[in-house]
């Protein structure tokens, strides 16, 4: 569902696109596929995973975030 959303938001950093709060699993879905670099290395995909998991109720909306945070350091971008 489109409107879960995660405890704690996350604000994150892309050059030339400027920063995103992202609120949840479905704004994150957002982020990896519109505004992430080109590298996208295993964490990428298994927060892709994730998010569309929590979104169909297999996981819960925390372990998507925490996957989240994995693919954000991977790629090297900041978190605020």
């Amino acid at each position: 569902m489109a409107t879960e959303r995660w405890n704690s938001p996350i604000k994150v950093g892309f050059e030339g696109a400027g920063a995103r709060t992202v609120n949840g699993p479905f704004d994150a879905l957002a982020c990896l596929a519109e505004h992430w670099p080109a590298v996208r290395g295993l964490k990428y995909l298994k927060a892709r995973s994730a998010c569309r998991a929590a979104l169909d109720g297999r996981k819960t909306v925390e372990e998507a975030r925490a996957e989240f945070m994995a693919a954000a350091e991977e790629a090297k971008l900041k978190v605020h």
